[in-house]
């Protein structure tokens, strides 16, 4: 299975609106400069997520959008299947031989169980990777 950018970029929406949560809203393109993505199709992502409840906007001067319920109870995979569909690392699973099938569920219910396990709270409380300087070696 791969993640296309909608779901990469929506992931990253989400987890902004995480970090940011109880604060008021946060407009898309104070998200769209910290990450250097395009505001514009960022716009269209997050309408599939307010259609789907998990983000709500607010219009105004102070507007921007916000996690309709607290980052614990969204989870990664709400955000995935909103935006890329249901998660099935191959099309036509029932067509094949019982070994592959048997092999691409087991497949699919571990990448469903790391998603749906995940939530936004746990990402949006992982700190940014900092590059240290090290000295290797040889």
């Amino acid at each position: 299975m791969k993640i296309s950018t909608k779901g990469r970029y929506g992931l990253t929406i989400i987890i902004a609106l995480g970090k940011e949560y109880g604060e008021g809203p946060l407009p898309l393109r104070k998200i769209a400069a910290e990450h250097d993505l395009s505001e514009a199709y960022l716009e269209q992502l997050v309408a599939p997520l307010r259609n789907a409840g998990l983000v709500k906007s607010v219009r105004g001067a102070y507007g921007g959008y916000m996690l309709s319920r607290h980052p614990k109870e969204i989870s990664a995979g709400d955000v995935i299947r909103v935006l890329e569909g249901p998660i099935q690392p191959v099309e036509g699973i029932e067509d094949e031989d019982q070994p592959q099938r048997e092999l691409w569920i087991r497949i699919r219910d571990a990448v469903k169980n790391v998603l749906d396990t995940t939530t936004i709270e746990d990402l949006a409380n992982q700190q940014e990777s900092t590059t240290e300087n090290y000295m290797f070696y040889i």
